[in-house]
């Protein structure tokens, strides 16, 4: 069993078509079938049901398929051990932030990284606090960018800026010709705030 076996079961699975997986995997149809039946034979078990036009997976198949793609991502995180072995700025960076930060911080962030770091692809995930750092605490995510106060048992904060609040009212309102307003002043208004997960 090798790594491009599974990666040529995996590339079928996707396409349902052993012409179209051989076609992205820029080998022969023959020498991917022929890779297949190999790797079928070692195992001892058939992986696709193999009709006229379309490839469908055996139950069977399905499981080892999906334990192929986890061979696949893990052989993949061997090459970026390496990588980051020689420059810690390489490999993708998975950064989670919430809704009501991202538009405004990403635009210039993206670009900045790029250039300082061309071998660290970024891959975004927004979502609210308690799914970043469910994914965080999982691995699934490297950092997440969050409002504070955040207090996580084993996680490490850093504050990046500080931002204040801005009450919106009515020009004729009561708290109008205030120049700061006390929260406490706030308690019998009706506020509008994002959602309680924000």
């Amino acid at each position: 069993m090798t790594l491009t076996e599974l990666q040529y079961i995996v590339a079928v699975s996707r396409e349902h078509h052993f012409g179209r997986a051989a076609d992205r995997m820029f080998v022969t149809q023959p020498a991917l079938s022929l890779a297949i039946k190999k790797l079928e034979d070692e195992l001892g078990v058939p992986i696709f049901e193999r009709r006229k036009n379309h490839v469908e997976l055996t139950p069977l198949g399905e499981q080892i398929v999906h334990q192929a793609q986890r061979v696949l991502e893990e052989a993949e995180q061997i090459k970026l051990l390496a990588a980051r072995g020689k420059n810690q700025l390489v490999g993708a960076l998975r950064f989670g932030v919430i809704a009501t930060v991202g538009p405004y911080l990403l635009p210039d962030l993206i670009p900045l990284l790029h250039k300082r770091a061309p071998g660290m692809p970024l891959e975004i995930e927004e979502n609210l606090t308690v799914n970043l750092t469910a994914m965080l605490k999982s691995g699934r995510l490297d950092v997440i960018m969050i409002a504070l106060p955040f207090e996580e048992a084993g996680i490490l904060t850093h504050t990046l800026y500080d931002e204040p609040f801005k009450a919106v009212v009515p020009a004729d309102h009561r708290l109008a010709k205030r120049s700061k307003i006390d929260s406490a002043l706030l308690s019998t208004e009706r506020v509008l705030l994002p959602h309680a997960g924000h």
